[in-house]
C-alpha cells in the first residue's frame, strides 16, 4: 500500500512524526512524503525533521507567502501533479492549513481516497481562514479521524458520520509521550536562557488577526508586560510577529521583562511548556500541549476549536481588547484542574490511523 502523506507547518510536521513511523514501522506501509514548504525557515522546518527522525521529504514544492487563494491554488496545482504520477491508494493530511485544503481537494478531484487527521474541530468562527480550511477538508475526505468526541459529534451534525468517522484520540498526545523523555534528556534550552522550572510564563503569538492589526497587537503586549510584572515571559518570535514588531514600531514598547528569543524545535518547545509556570498562547496546538504537560493555559483568542478544554479551566480565553489577559493569568495561576482526565485517548492514537489506513484499502 501507498500513502502521500501532504505536510506544510510546524504542527503536521509533529503529527507525521508519530503516524509516519506507524506507517511505516508498524504497517509496512510505503509513505511518500510531500512538503509543501508552507514553514520554510530553518528553526520552523528543518530542525523538526531533525530531531523528530522525520524521513527527509520525497518532494517540497517549495511554496510559501502570498495570500490564501495564491498559495493554496499554487499548491493544488503542484501536489495534482504528485498525485497523478504516484497514483496512491490514499492522500494523508493533517490539520488545517492552506496545506491541508489543497491536498484534500486535489485528492478529491482525481478520484483518489483522502483521510484526514483532526477531524471535526470546529471554532464556529468563519472569519478564521482555518475554520473554512477544516470544513472544506472534512467534507472532501473518505475517511476522517476524529481525535475527541465532540470532534466526532460535530462531524455527525455535519451529516459526516457512520464508517467514515473514527475516534483515535489525539496524535500530539503520542508525540508528547513519545519525545517527552528526549526531551528532558537532550534540551539544553533553560541553561541556555538561564531559567528555573516554575520561575517563568511561555508565550507564543502568531495568528494574523492577532499581529496584523497595530492596535491589537499593542493591546496584548500590554497584557503581557502586566503579566511580566509578577512572572518574567519567555516568547519564541514567530517570523510574522517578528516582521510586524519592528513593521509597527512596537519592540522598543516590550518591557525588559519580556523576552524574544528565536523560533526553537520541538524538543526545546516541549521542555519549556514542561517547565513554565503558566502557557499564554493563540495556538491550537499549544493549548493541547499545555495539557499534556500539566500547565495551566491562557488562550488568547475569542474562541478555540479545543472546547473541552475550557468547563475543567484546564484552559482559559481572554479576548484580545477585550478581557484582562492579567486577570485571565492570575485565574490561571490559581487554579487546580484535574490533569487526568481522558480527553485525547490513550497515547496510541498514531496506531490507529495506521491501522484503519489499512483496512480501508
Amino acid at each position: 500500500m501507498k500513502v502521500v502523506s501532504v505536510i506544510g507547518a510546524r504542527p503536521q510536521f509533529v503529527k507525521a512524526a508519530v503516524v509516519s513511523r506507524a506507517l511505516r514501522e508498524g504497517q509496512g506501509a510505503e509513505e511518500f512524503l510531500l512538503h509543501t514548504g508552507q514553514h520554510f525557515d530553518d528553526n520552523m522546518s528543518r530542525v523538526f525533521f531533525e530531531e523528530m527522525g522525520i524521513p527527509e521529504p520525497d518532494a517540497n514544492l517549495a511554496i510559501s507567502g502570498g495570500g490564501h487563494g495564491a498559495m493554496t491554488g499554487a499548491m493544488l496545482t503542484e501536489i495534482e501533479n504528485v498525485l497523478q504520477g504516484e497514483r496512491p491508494d490514499w492522500a494523508l493530511v493533517y490539520g488545517d492549513t492552506n496545506s491541508t485544503l489543497a491536498g484534500a481537494l486535489a485528492a478529491a478531484k482525481l478520484n483518489l481516497p483522502c483521510a484526514h487527521v483532526e477531524a471535526g474541530l470546529r471554532s464556529d468562527n468563519r472569519n478564521m481562514p482555518e475554520e473554512i480550511n477544516r470544513i472544506l477538508t472534512d467534507h472532501a475526505c473518505d475517511l476522517l479521524f476524529a481525535p475527541t468526541d465532540e470532534a466526532a459529534r460535530r462531524l455527525a451534525a455535519e451529516g459526516i458520520a457512520g464508517d467514515r468517522v473514527i475516534r483515535t484520540g489525539d496524535v500530539m498526545l503520542d508525540a508528547a509521550r513519545t519525545f517527552g523523555d528526549l526531551a528532558r534528556e537532550k534540551s539544553k534550552i533553560l541553561e541556555v536562557l538561564g531559567l528555573g522550572s516554575g520561575g517563568f510564563a511561555l508565550c507564543t503569538l502568531h495568528r494574523a488577526e492577532n499581529v496584523d492589526d497595530r492596535d491589537c497587537l499593542a493591546a496584548i503586549l500590554r497584557g503581557l508586560g502586566e503579566v511580566s510584572e509578577s512572572l518574567p515571559i519567555i516568547l519564541p518570535l514567530h517570523p510574522r510577529t517578528n516582521g510586524r514588531l519592528t513593521e509597527f514600531g512596537l519592540r522598543e514598547t516590550v518591557p525588559p521583562t519580556i523576552r524574544f528569543v528565536d523560533p526553537v524545535g520541538f524538543l526545546d518547545m516541549l521542555r519549556l511548556e514542561a517547565e513554565a509556570a503558566l502557557i499564554l498562547t493563540d495556538s491550537g496546538g499549544m493549548q493541547k500541549e499545555a495539557f499534556f504537560q500539566r500547565t495551566p493555559c491562557v488562550t488568547i483568542r475569542t474562541e478555540t476549536e479545543w472546547t473541552e478544554l475550557l468547563p475543567g479551566g484546564h484552559n482559559r480565553l481572554a479576548c484580545p481588547g477585550v478581557d484582562s489577559i492579567s486577570e485571565k493569568a492570575q485565574e490561571a495561576l490559581h487554579s487546580d484542574p484535574a490533569w487526568d482526565l481522558p480527553l485525547y485517548g490513550d497515547g496510541h492514537s498514531s496506531e490507529t490511523i495506521a491501522q484503519a489506513i489499512i483496512d480501508h484499502r
